[in-house]
């Protein structure tokens, strides 16, 4: 299984790492966390309610993972929605099973998102968990949000992104946390540039290793 599992908060760059490991290595990559919004979108959309754990996961048992569309799915309504159903043990259960289903593809795939390397694909032969500091992140995706000519307050943000860390490293099923043998990478003072130039070494060093 060449299967690259990418760990790590909110706002951490993972997701850009990701996306640019998958390019480099010609691999199919999924950002895990748009399976919990594309589920929530279709509640919103049906009008169905976010509290029923058996229709969200009914939903969720019926997500085409090819159709996710990042730029829809990224607003700020659609996120505050799958956080609610991302707690809810039947939906994680389905989205899961989507998901390592996805991890299998050939020729090899790159999955990020809070459980991939404990969780979804627990035998990846390279795992990654990528961090940063609550306040790094926050100018990040404060910067981010400036840049693409929204408004933003950079202490909301901080304080949105410490209550996700919390409530993603404490809730009960699945909660974020390094893998074992995953490798540690804190972009806190890396540029994406240098950041990728690490992620791709250790990359290439498991696979070798792993002789694939």
């Amino acid at each position: 299984m060449k299967t690259i599992a990418i760990d790590g908060p909110a706002a951490a760059g993972k997701g850009t790492l990701s996306r640019r490991i998958a390019e480099v290595y010609g691999f199919h990559h999924l950002d895990t966390g748009l399976t919990y919004r594309a589920t929530a979108k279709a509640l919103l959309d049906r009008g169905l309610p976010l509290d029923d754990e058996a229709v969200a996961a009914d939903v969720a048992r019926n997500l085409d993972l090819a159709g996710l569309d990042r730029s829809v799915l990224s607003a700020h309504a659609i996120g505050e929605a799958a956080s609610k159903i991302a707690v809810m043990p039947s939906v994680r259960r389905a989205l899961v099973e989507a998901q390592r289903t996805f991890a299998a593809r050939e020729p090899g795939t790159v999955l990020d998102g809070r459980d991939i390397g404990t969780v979804v694909c627990p035998d990846a032969p390279v795992k990654l968990y990528v961090t940063a500091s609550p306040e790094v992140r926050a100018r990040r995706r404060h910067d981010e949000i400036l840049a693409g000519g929204g408004v933003a307050d950079y202490e909301t943000i901080l304080d949105d992104i410490r209550r996700r860390d919390e409530r993603d490293m404490g809730r009960a099923d699945s909660p974020l946390k390094p893998a074992d043998d995953a490798h540690l990478l804190d972009t806190s003072e890396m540029s994406i540039e240098a950041a990728f130039s690490a992620a791709r070494s250790i990359v290439d060093a498991a696979f070798k290793h792993q002789q694939f």
